[in-house]
């Protein structure tokens, strides 16, 4: 890690479809911060949002799914040079009512996702965080496995929110890559996972991972707010961020289901409150991860409980690869996670 440079290649958001792969200052290190040299970053849907749809704020270095080693320390930070280690970008107060609760993504000092992360984006090949944001990675789990921890724990979280029951029936709507790490942790943990999935490369991907693959058409549509179908289920997982899937998902659920709705959109749906009042069905958002979160997502990888070989691609993209490989994303052509060399 030559620490000589003053600058580094990363890909710079600029208006909506457009990365610019340009040489940009190195991060500054302050006294609790450690530069981190990124190895992979994975494409993230949120990814997609900022960068093609033009959620971004121009100029920024978009980026959290990574995995890299601690090339410098700042004069307080508590690491050492050379530790493998994953993180968040951003540090919760520790002080409000959420924190205390252990509810970081809710501390009422969090950033608005996309604008106001206040911290460099891993689309390049250093970036700076408060130290204490960093966690080791496990003997025994690569950089590149590594990499899967940030979405995993998202996954893992949803399924929090949800008190999903080992074992339980469940349809997730969407196989993108937090659909997929969804329906992945689910099956470990025994679940009768139905995928609910247009695309066709992800349609192969949910059934590579063991769960059955549907249909819109195939979903049974109750006349009545108050009926629920003869195959209704526990939990739905929305994480397509599609309109017509939440709505369709409220009506799969059995009474006292849970719909947890993962994937973010802005063609908001509008959702039956009458069958939700009817047949007690619980609806809840999830947003990031528990505070053990990442620790507990690199220890399910350890353990081999994943098919990591079908949930990541298995070739990186370098930094001028990002845009092309976005829109393929998008397109549904690409199914598995995608990581970013820088």
């Amino acid at each position: 890690m030559t620490l000589t440079e003053s600058t580094m290649p990363a890909a710079v958001y600029r208006r909506p479809g457009e990365l610019d792969i340009t040489e940009v200052p190195l991060p500054e290190l302050g006294p609790c911060d450690a530069l981190v040299e990124v190895a992979y970053c994975g494409v993230c849907g949120t990814d997609l949002h900022m960068v093609l749809d033009g959620w971004g704020t121009p100029d920024t270095i978009f980026g959290h799914e990574w995995s890299g080693q601690v090339a410098a320390a700042g004069s307080e930070a508590r690491i050492a040079k050379g530790t493998a280690v994953v993180g968040r970008g951003w540090t919760e107060c520790g002080r409000c009512q959420h924190c205390q609760q252990g509810q970081p993504g809710l501390c009422i000092d969090r950033p608005l996702a996309g604008l106001d992360d206040g911290h460099s984006g891993a689309f390049a090949r250093y970036l700076v965080t408060d130290y204490r944001n960093l966690t080791a990675i496990p003997d025994g789990v690569s950089l590149r496995e590594a990499a899967y921890a940030e979405p995993l724990a998202v996954a893992m979280h949803a399924i929090s929110q949800g008190s999903f029951s080992d074992g339980g029936q469940a349809i997730v709507f969407g196989c993108g890559p937090i659909g997929a790490a969804v329906v992945s942790v689910l099956i470990a943990r025994g679940g009768d996972v139905t995928v609910v999935e247009l695309s066709e490369p992800r349609q192969d991907l949910a059934r590579r991972l063991g769960a059955a693959v549907r249909s819109t058409d195939e979903l049974e549509t109750p006349a009545h707010p108050g009926q629920v179908p003869a195959d209704a289920v526990g939990w739905v997982f929305e994480t397509s961020g599609a309109r017509q899937a939440a709505q369709a998902g409220l009506t799969q659920l059995a009474g006292g289901g849970t719909m947890v709705i993962v994937g973010t959109g802005m063609d908001y749906p509008k959702l039956d409150t009458n069958r939700m009042i009817l047949n007690e069905l619980v609806v809840t958002g999830a947003y990031e991860y528990d505070p053990d979160g990442l620790a507990a997502a690199l220890d399910l990888i350890a353990k081999g409980a994943l098919p990591m070989d079908v949930l990541v691609e298995p070739d990186p993209v370098g930094l001028d690869g990002i845009l092309d490989i976005m829109g393929r994303l998008r397109s549904g052509e690409v199914a598995g996670k995608v990581l970013v060399q820088p």
